[in-house]
């Protein structure tokens, strides 16, 4: 299978090195094309000729302007030769927008699997990722594959939209954990205790999670490299917000939240890994 891939950022990046280091052939294309170089893979001089060349294309954009920038702008994917091929969408996408890439692809003959995927750096790296899909049940069959070297645990959620949705309510779970447990660090911290001391004690307690184990060096050591945005988490909580408007329910905790990651946003925290909103609550 000739595999494509486009976007890469901090993640897109790691996943795009996962798979090479799986021994899959990879041709990429990428909007600043120097991030395409040192990996030793072809790079494709536009969206529309790399789907031509290819039977199976990822993404990993920042949002889904992005995403409907690839796909149909000038030179885009589906200016290419799209038939039969299936383009894997590993973006967080707003969730609208998601239907209108579906009936796009399709028209244009490709088929169109949205497959955010839990998880950053680290998992990424070791082939750890949580990837939920939805779409037709035969494209995600062919590229089950694919996703197996890249995530360890996979859901298809099939019905469209479906996987898109679940991947921001995940993040209201993700975001919520990561300010809590800067907050928690913080008042530790402020009666007295060794910052090292108090992560090993919410590890030992009611702390104990995912986010704190994969964000404890970081607030250890205050190296907020990304990973993971502070402006990825707060774009996806913002969509999460539309999602609790169209389905007229409450937004408690997820919409304190956002406006956490926002002042950290607003001072200058924005290209930062999230777990930097540990210099907001301690300030």
């Amino acid at each position: 299978m000739r595999v494509g891939y486009i976007g890469l950022g901090t993640l897109g990046k790691t996943m795009v090195r996962r798979l090479i280091s799986e021994g899959v052939e990879l041709t990429l294309w990428n909007r600043t094309r120097n991030k395409c170089e040192g990996l030793g893979m072809k790079i494709a001089s536009s969206p529309a000729e790399l789907i031509s060349s290819v039977d199976t294309l990822f993404l990993n954009l920042f949002d889904s302007q992005a995403v409907n920038t690839v796909l149909g702008g000038e030179k885009g994917i589906l200016s290419g030769d799209c038939k039969g091929k299936i383009i894997v969408d590993t973006t967080t996408n707003h969730f609208e927008p998601v239907a209108a890439f579906y009936e796009k692809t399709k028209k244009a003959g490709a088929h169109y699997l949205e497959s955010p995927v839990l998880g950053s750096v680290v998992p990424a790296l070791q082939g750890n990722l949580t990837v939920l899909v939805s779409g037709d049940r035969e494209p995600y069959g062919k590229v089950l594959p694919l996703l197996e070297r890249i995530g360890r645990n996979i859901f298809f959620l099939e019905e469209p939209g479906l996987a898109t949705k679940m991947k921001l309510i995940n993040n209201l779970a993700l975001g919520s954990f990561m300010a809590t447990i800067a907050e928690a660090l913080s008042f530790g911290e402020a009666v007295g205790i060794d910052k090292e001391n108090v992560l090993d004690i919410l590890a030992a307690g009611g702390g104990n999670s995912l986010v704190l184990n994969a964000k404890r060096e970081k607030l250890l050591k205050e190296d907020f490299s990304t990973h993971f945005s502070t402006d990825c988490i707060y774009k996806d909580l913002h969509c999460l917000q539309d999602l609790a408007s169209t389905l007229k329910k409450p937004l408690f905790s997820a919409s304190a939240v956002k406006e956490l990651f926002g002042l950290a946003r607003s001072m200058g925290m924005g290209g930062e890994d999230f777990s930097a909103i540990y210099k907001v609550v301690k300030s």
